[in-house]
C-alpha cells in the first residue's frame, strides 16, 4: 500500500485484491508521527495529539525534537542518545521502548526508519505512540498475581516444614494424638497449596482461552444438592442451606465439573462474605437455566459492583485469593452464559448466572 494512503487523509491505495481501500493516519489505532528527510513534521494524527499534548495544525511543519521531546528512564535525552538521521544507516527499526514525555507521562514508542536504499539516506522517520498505562496495569496485575502466590503458598509450606520437622526430630516423644493433629494439619495444608494451583491453572487457561468444555447431560439439581452436602460433611449445619429447584428444566448439556466448580464457588463466596442462608434457586430461563446464589449479609456496595469479577477482589472479610469469581465468570463464558451480581430479596448479595441448554453434538 502507497505510503500516502496512510499520511494523506484524501488519498487511496489499491489493495492486493484490486479493490480501492482508504486508510487515514486517523484509522490507526496508535498515535503517529512522520517527519521527512529533514526532520519535519509531515503528519501528526489526533490520537498523537491527545497523547502529547500538542495539536495537529502546531506540530506539523515543526522539527519533530520539539513536537516530541522524549526521554528515558534516566532522564537523557533520547533523541540526541539515537540521532535518527545521523546514526547508524544499517538501522531500520527502533523496537517499542517505555520513554518519558516532557511532562514525566510514560508512553511506548517504537520507530521505523525508511530509507532511499539499503544503508542510504533516512528519507521518513515513523514513530508511533501508545499510552503505557494498560501496560503498566497488566506488569501491575502480573506482580500482583506472584506476591498473592507468594503470600498464600507461605503460610501452608511453613507449617507443613514446621510440623514435618517436628515430627522427624521427635517422633519418638510424640503422643498418637499430637501425631494425628500434626498429620491433619499437613494435609488439610497441602489440600490448600493443591487449591491454589489449580485456580491459577484455571486463570491461565481462561486469560489465553485454552479453557475445554467437554459436555455430557447434567442435572443442576443434583449437583447443587451434591455441593451442599459437601458443605455439610465438611461441618457447615445444614439448615445454613436452602435449595429451590423450580419447573422442569431442558435438557442441560454442560461440563459437570466446571458446573460443580461454579457453584461451589458461589456457594464459597456466600458463606465467606455472606450470613445468614445461602439460598440456591434454579430455573428455566431463555432457552437454558438460570441459577441464583443468595445470602443474607450485607450485600455488595453499588460502587464495588464492577470489580468483583477482577482478579484479585476482595470483600471487607479478605479471605482466599480474590480469583475465585473471576473463574467463576470464565467458565460461565466459556459455556455461552453470562453472571450477574446483584441484590437478593433478603438484602444480602445475590449471583445469577444463566446457561444456554447447548445440545449433545458438542459433547
Amino acid at each position: 500500500m502507497a505510503w500516502e494512503a496512510v499520511v494523506g487523509g484524501d488519498q487511496s491505495a489499491v489493495g492486493g485484491d484490486g479493490r480501492d481501500a482508504l486508510l487515514s493516519a486517523e484509522d490507526l489505532p496508535d498515535g503517529l508521527l512522520v517527519a521527512d528527510h529533514r526532520g519535519r513534521v509531515i503528519a501528526f494524527n489526533r490520537l498523537a495529539a491527545r497523547l502529547t499534548g500538542v495539536s495537529v495544525d502546531h506540530a506539523v511543519g515543526r522539527d519533530f525534537r520539539d513536537v516530541l521531546p522524549l526521554h528515558d528512564p534516566e532522564g537523557r535525552d533520547w533523541w540526541k542518545c539515537t540521532d535518527p538521521y545521523g546514526g547508524l544507516r544499517t538501522r531500520v527499526r527502533q523496537p517499542e521502548q517505555r520513554l518519558l514525555l516532557a511532562d514525566g507521562r510514560e508512553v511506548m514508542m517504537a520507530a521505523r526508519y525508511v530509507r532511499d536504499k539499503p544503508c542510504g539516506d533516512l528519507v521518513r522517520l515513523v514513530v508511533t505512540l501508545r499510552d503505557a498505562a494498560n501496560r503498566s496495569y497488566s506488569e501491575r496485575s502480573s506482580a500482583d498475581l506472584v506476591s498473592t502466590v507468594a503470600h498464600e503458598l507461605r503460610s501452608p509450606l511453613t507449617s507443613v516444614k514446621g510440623f514435618t520437622a517436628t515430627m522427624l526430630a521427635k517422633w519418638s516423644r510424640l503422643t498418637d494424638t499430637q501425631k494425628i493433629f500434626m498429620l491433619e494439619t499437613v494435609n488439610a495444608d497441602a489440600d490448600r497449596v493443591t487449591r491454589l494451583i489449580t485456580e491459577l491453572l484455571d486463570v491461565s487457561r481462561i486469560q489465553s482461552g485454552r479453557l475445554e468444555i467437554h459436555r455430557q447431560l447434567v442435572d443442576l439439581g443434583e449437583r447443587a444438592r451434591r455441593v451442599i452436602a459437601g458443605r455439610v460433611a465438611s461441618g457447615e449445619p445444614e439448615d445454613r442451606f436452602r435449595l429451590d429447584v423450580r419447573g422442569p428444566l431442558p435438557e442441560m448439556w454442560l461440563d459437570v465439573d466446571k458446573v460443580d466448580q461454579i457453584i461451589s464457588n458461589l456457594v464459597e463466596n456466600g458463606l465467606r462474605h455472606g450470613a445468614g442462608t445461602v439460598t440456591i434457586v434454579i430455573e428455566p430461563c431463555e432457552g437454558g437455566a438460570a441459577v441464583s446464589v443468595r445470602d443474607e449479609g450485607e450485600g455488595i456496595k453499588p460502587e464495588a459492583v464492577t470489580r468483583v469479577f477482577r482478579q484479585f477482589w476482595r470483600g471487607k472479610r479478605r479471605g482466599g485469593t480474590g480469583l475465585g469469581l473471576f473463574i467463576v465468570k470464565g467458565l460461565i463464558e466459556a459455556h455461552g452464559g453470562t453472571i450477574t451480581v446483584g441484590r437478593a430479596p433478603s438484602g444480602g448479595a445475590e449471583f445469577r448466572f444463566i446457561v444456554p441448554a447447548g445440545t449433545p453434538e458438542f459433547v
